[in-house]
């Protein structure tokens, strides 16, 4: 099994932003496609965003296209999301996870378990 510890959520004002980070152990992190999902209670996992193992294609879902921008550093074994213009619909548990390839992390097909993820609230 591959794991990710997932940071940097906090409670922000809508407009504000923040930098998630998770640290993956135990595995080479440039072998994978990485992302980020996200999921509120009652709710399946949303596929935020992923970065594939090349770094020459991402994909972003439509709700966050122009605010969030994923990135990696294989060196640190760290997935990184800069989430800009925060809304309160943003407002939810962040995932990392990791894929074979980008088609199959955004379809669901994970290679990880779920770590404890980081709560993001937005809020006035």
């Amino acid at each position: 099994q591959l794991q990710f510890v997932e940071s940097g959520g906090g409670l922000v004002q809508p407009g504000g932003s923040l930098r998630l980070s998770c640290v993956a152990s135990g595995f080479t992190l440039d072998d994978y496609a990485v992302g980020w999902f996200r999921q509120v209670p009652g709710k399946e996992h949303e596929g935020v965003a992923y970065i594939g193992s090349r770094e020459d294609i991402t994909h972003y879902v439509d709700s966050v296209k122009g605010r969030f921008s994923i990135a990696r550093d294989n060196a640190k074994s760290t997935v990184y999301l800069q989430m800009n213009s925060l809304k309160p619909e943003d407002t939810a548990v962040y995932y990392c996870a990791a894929g074979n390839n980008g088609e199959e992390l955004i379809s669901g097909i994970l290679l990880n378990q779920w770590g404890q993820g980081t709560q993001v609230t937005v809020s006035a």
